[in-house]
């Protein structure tokens, strides 16, 4: 917007391609922050290929742009879960690791994924400083805490899924239950 007034104000050509040059600089950026933005909210791998293959996908990218080791234990030959279940599932591990990278200050982390006949199990445990003692006590009252938390809880709870938290001076693990069921899968979606 300041170089759009800059260039109302403009008197001369050289100084209007000047800005228009800043001003396409600046376009060109911003289609391409929403593009990445766009295709890290919903990867298409996502839909093509499955949970799996975008956790591969994402973890890979997050420990190549933080800097934190990821080790990863997804079981070969993951089955498709339900559209509806691996979004959940997938934005659980977007919220987890951007809270990890940004108050855990860990090393690592390992990521767990596992499917059963009746339940999927999403864990994220970090190597940081852990939660404040009082934050994960007000979370488990169901208070206070920040936004993520208590959305990620509130998504899994909506399918009737247990959300938990452990955390103490050595890092912290969030654990994630699904059930399978018609039922979950259904209103997942």
């Amino acid at each position: 917007k300041m170089l759009l007034d800059v260039l109302r104000r403009s008197d001369t050509a050289a100084d209007k391609d000047g800005v228009l040059r800043d001003l396409t600089d600046t376009v060109e950026r911003c289609l391409t922050e929403t593009r990445t933005i766009s295709y890290l909210l919903h990867p298409p791998l996502l839909d093509e290929l499955g949970l799996s293959s975008a956790v591969n996908w994402y973890a890979d990218g997050f420990a190549q742009r933080s800097g934190i080791q990821v080790n990863l234990n997804l079981r070969p030959g993951l089955q498709r879960l339900p559209g509806g279940l691996e979004i959940l599932l997938f934005r659980i591990l977007q919220e987890s690791l951007t809270n990890i990278h940004r108050h855990a200050h860990s090393p690592s982390v390992d990521i767990k994924l596992d499917v059963s006949a009746d339940e999927a199990l999403l864990e994220v445990r970090d190597y940081g400083q852990g939660l404040p003692a009082r934050l994960l006590e007000q979370f488990r009252c169901g208070v206070g805490t920040g936004v993520g938390l208590r959305s990620m809880r509130e998504r899994v709870s909506e399918i009737g899924g247990r959300f938990d938290v452990e955390s103490d001076s050595t890092g912290a693990l969030v654990r994630v239950i699904v059930p399978l069921s018609e039922q979950s899968a259904k209103s997942a979606s």
